[in-house]
C-alpha cells in the first residue's frame, strides 16, 4: 500500500518545489532543446512566436558511436534497432541482461533484421550486467529494463560520462525520481546528451500542433481532457522452479514495484502531453482505480484522476488495460477560444475544425509534413546532438512527468487526495533493497485496498 509520508528528503537532495517546476518548464520542448525556442517580434506590441526547428529525418555523419544496450527484452530490441536506423556509423557492441534467453533472442534478432553480431565476450549476463556495459568501451547507453532499475543504471552511467537514451518513466517511486533528478543535473553540468522514451514531444504532428497553441491558437488554457484506453498487456503466469525474483521480473509490467503500475508504465505518454501543453505541476490529485481483469501482480487495471492546479483549473486523466471494451487514446487541451486534439486537430468552441495537420498525401513528393517514425526519431536528436556538441537533455521534464503519475497512483492507492509537496516529501520506496534471485518478501500478489471497511450496524 502506499504510504503518504514526510521526511523532508527532497530538500536533503536539493530539490527545490519552485526550481522543479521552472525546469521542468524549460525542458518542454524535450529532446528539442531549450535553444530550438525561437522567438520573432516585428513591433513591440506584437506577441512572440515561437517556432520549432527543422526535424531532421536522419542524424548527421560523424564520428562512429558504439552503444550498449542494457535490457534486452521486447522494448529493448526494438530500441537497439531503431537506434542503428537513426544514421551512419552506429553500432551495437554490448549486451546485458538477467535472462540469457532474452539475450538470445535479442542478438538473433539483431543478426536477422540489420546484419549485427555482438561477440560473446560482450554479452554479459546478472544484476551488474549494467555496469559491465557501462564499461565495456562504449560511447553510450540504451536503458531499457524495468523501471526500477533506471534510476541506478543512469547514475552508473552519468558517472562513466556515457550519453544515454532511457526508456520512460524513469522511476516507479519518490525515492527513485528523486535519485533521477540528481542524475539528470550531473548529466547537464558534464555536457552529456540525455533522452527519454515520451516519443510525444519528438513526433511532428504533436510538436507542431503544440506550437500552435502556444502561440495562442485556442486562447488560455483551462482544462484538459487525457485519456488512454487499451486491451490487457501480457503476463507470465509462475512456473515450477521460478524464485520470485524471477517470477516477477518475466511478468515485470504486472508488478508496480518494477512498473509503477499501468499510470507510471504507459499512461506516462499521455500525461507527459498534458504537462507540456499545461507548462505547470498539479498542487492536487484526487483519483481511485481498481481491478477487474488482470491476471497476475499487484497492480490495478484502471485509473480515474483528476490533478487540480495552483490556479483553480482542472485536469482529468482516465486509463484502463481489459480486453473486450471500446479503446480510446486522446489528449484533449481546453481553451477559452477553443480546443485541442494534441495530435493534429483544432476546434473553436462550436467544435467546428479550423486546422488540422497536413500529412502529405501517399505518393506525394512533398515531404514536408512527413511524420518520423518517433521511436526513431529520438535517437536521431541523441545522436545530433552528441555529434554536433549540442547536447540535448530531457531528463527533468521526464522526472516531472514521471512524479505526476507516482502522484496520481499514490491518491488512487490511498483513497486520500495527494498534494505535490507530499509526493515531493515522500520515502516512499518500493521493492526490495538488493536484487539477487530467490525470495522477494513483503509483496502479495494482492492488489491495494482503499478506504475502511464498515460493518453491518454502520460502525467502522
Amino acid at each position: 500500500m502506499e504510504k503518504l509520508e514526510n521526511n523532508g528528503q527532497s530538500k536533503a537532495a536539493g530539490m527545490d518545489r519552485r526550481k522543479f517546476i521552472a525546469g521542468a518548464t524549460f525542458a518542454a520542448l524535450g529532446t528539442m532543446g531549450a535553444a530550438n525556442i525561437i522567438t520573432s517580434c516585428s513591433g513591440k506590441d506584437k506577441k512572440k512566436e515561437l517556432k520549432l526547428p527543422a526535424f531532421l529525418t536522419k542524424a548527421p555523419d560523424g564520428k562512429p558511436l558504439k552503444a550498449g544496450l542494457i535490457g534486452c527484452g521486447g522494448r529493448g530490441t526494438g530500441a537497439a534497432i531503431n537506434f542503428l536506423d537513426a544514421g551512419n556509423g552506429l553500432e551495437i557492441t554490448a549486451l546485458g541482461d538477467v535472462f540469457k534467453d532474452k539475450m538470445d533472442l535479442c542478438r538473433s534478432e539483431l543478426k536477422k533484421q540489420k546484419n549485427v553480431e555482438v561477440p560473446d565476450e560482450k554479452c554479459f549476463l546478472g544484476f551488474d550486467s549494467y555496469q559491465k556495459v557501462i564499461d565495456s568501451g562504449v560511447d553510450l547507453v540504451l536503458l531499457c529494463t524495468p523501471p526500477k532499475f533506471r534510476a541506478d543504471h543512469v547514475e552508473a552511467a552519468v558517472n562513466a560520462d556515457k550519453h544515454i537514451f532511457m526508456e520512460k518513466p524513469v522511476a516507479t517511486d519518490p525515492v527513485g525520481a528523486r535519485k533521477m533528478l540528481v542524475s539528470v543535473k550531473r548529466a547537464q553540468e558534464k555536457g552529456l546528451c540525455m533522452v527519454s522514451g515520451t516519443i510525444r514531444r519528438v513526433q511532428k504532428d504533436f510538436a507542431e500542433t503544440w506550437r500552435r497553441v502556444q502561440n495562442g491558437a485556442i486562447g488560455e488554457l483551462v482544462s484538459a481532457h487525457i485519456t488512454r484506453n487499451g486491451g490487457a498487456l501480457w503476463y507470465f503466469k509462475r512456473q515450477p522452479g521460478w524464485t520470485d525474483m524471477e517470477y516477477m521480473l518475466r511478468d515485470w509490467v504486472n508488478w508496480t514495484w518494477l512498473s509503477g503500475d499501468l499510470i507510471v508504465e504507459q499512461f506516462i505518454h499521455e500525461i507527459d502531453v498534458m504537462n507540456w501543453y499545461l507548462g505547470k505541476t498539479p498542487v492536487k490529485a484526487i483519483g481511485w482505480g481498481g481491478r477487474q481483469r488482470r491476471v497476475t501482480g499487484d497492480q490495478y487495471d484502471f485509473f480515474s484522476v483528476e490533478y487540480i492546479y495552483d490556479n483553480g483549473m482542472h485536469a482529468h486523466c482516465a486509463s484502463r488495460q481489459i480486453t473486450g471494451c471500446d479503446n480510446l487514446t486522446e489528449q484533449f487541451i481546453v481553451g477559452t477560444e477553443g480546443f485541442v486534439n494534441a495530435k493534429g486537430m483544432i476546434y473553436n468552441l462550436k467544435g467546428e475544425e479550423i486546422w488540422k495537420y497536413p500529412y502529405p498525401e501517399e505518393g506525394s513528393t512533398d515531404q514536408t509534413w512527413k511524420v518520423t517514425d518517433p521511436y526513431v526519431q529520438e535517437h536521431i536528436n541523441l545522436i545530433t546532438g552528441i555529434r554536433t556538441g549540442n547536447p540535448v537533455n530531457d531528463g527533468e521534464a521526464q522526472v516531472n512527468s514521471t512524479m505526476i503519475c507516482i502522484m496520481g497512483r499514490m491518491t488512487a492507492y490511498t483513497g486520500r487526495d495527494v498534494t505535490w509537496d507530499q509526493v515531493l516529501n515522500s520515502d516512499l520506496y518500493l521493492g526490495p533493497k538488493t536484487f539477487a534471485f530467490g525470495p522477494v518478501p513483503g509483496i502479495p500478489e494482492t492488489p491495494p485496498v482503499v478506504g475502511v471497511e464498515v460493518n453491518p450496524s454502520g460502525n467502522a
